[in-house]
């Protein structure tokens, strides 16, 4: 009974997120002047390259910092999804057909894969499953065995321009990046790039509602990354997003990422891209910056919603 009520719940959650993107009634402006204050406040405390996308995406009311191509970790697992997701829509593949994962395309020893520490002699999975190892768990060996199901990187590129995310790009393997610390650095997006394929997510223009639906789920339920945007948001407050994260070598750590859709009090919908690169900073100080970011700009856009009430008539 325990598990079906959480299931429930998770499913409420995600339809939240997935429901209408109608704009409610004209709120106020947000202050983004203030919201950029901040975030040049955090990026000072982060010690490193702090990039940040924010949109609301009813209004397109948007602040964008930074330029830099920001390596994605995990991150680029969301776009690998989307793109099974595609070929799903068009009957290319199917959820439940089953995917060979063989011991050779299991990531290194010192990568994030339950798959590989569940299947030590390799495993046969279901396409519906592999999804959400990726996403939900953010296993290297499913994303890597998805993105090898899809063409490889040359065809995750492909469907990036196709559905116009122009910041953005997929190089490399988790493989790669497990053996060679610098091959991250190939898989990079800005901000805006974050935020454009977020829009993406949420509008829904380029996948079937069952696959939006889908692919929401698992970025509610992710297992990772839950001290990020979510850190520091009012309990409750339902958060669909995919981080990413680097290993931390000589005491710099190359990425630190999050980037999701915020259901706002009001039901409209909060885009939040954050991306940390080479930070000096360690794991807790890393998180809470992201998590910081995340709240100052839900706070922005919450107070923009509040009307101030009108000064009482006097008397003559």
């Amino acid at each position: 009974m325990q598990a079906l009520t959480n299931r429930f719940a998770i499913a409420l959650a995600a339809a939240s997120l997935v429901g209408a993107t109608t704009a409610r009634a004209q709120p106020g402006r947000p202050n983004l002047r203030a919201l950029r204050a901040t975030i040049d406040s955090l990026a000072r405390e982060s010690r490193g390259n702090l990039g940040v996308g924010v949109e609301l995406i009813e209004t397109r009311e948007r602040l964008v910092v930074g330029t830099h191509h920001h390596p994605m970790q995990s991150v680029y697992k969301l776009p690998i999804a989307m793109a099974v997701l595609d070929l799903v829509d068009h009957g290319t593949l199917r959820l439940d057909q089953n995917v060979d994962v063989p011991p050779s395309m299991f990531v290194t020893a010192g990568q994030w894969s339950p798959i590989r520490d569940a299947h030590p002699t390799g495993t046969r999975l279901t396409l519906r499953e592999l999804l959400r190892y990726n996403t939900a768990e953010s296993d290297g060996t499913a994303g890597d065995v998805l993105l090898h199901l899809i063409g490889g990187p040359a065809r995750a590129n492909a469907y990036l321009r196709r559905i116009g995310v122009r910041e953005m790009v997929i190089a490399t393997t988790e493989q790669t990046m497990g053996r060679d610390n610098r091959a991250q650095y190939r898989n990079w997006s800005t901000p805006n790039g974050g935020l454009t394929l977020l829009r993406i997510v949420q509008t829904a223009h380029v996948m079937s509602d069952s696959s939006q639906a889908l692919l929401v789920r698992h970025l509610v339920e992710t297992t990772r990354g839950n001290r990020r945007i979510r850190g520091e948001l009012p309990a409750g407050t339902v958060v669909a997003h995919k981080p990413g994260t680097s290993g931390t070598l000589r005491g710099v750590t190359a990425a630190t990422n999050d980037i999701g859709l915020i259901t706002m009090p009001d039901g409209r919908h909060l885009a939040v891209a954050v991306f940390l690169t080479d930070s000096r900073r360690d794991d807790a100080a890393r998180d809470r910056i992201i998590a910081r970011t995340a709240r100052a700009a839900w706070e922005t856009w919450v107070a923009a919603t509040v009307r101030p009430t009108a000064a009482p008539v006097r008397p003559r």
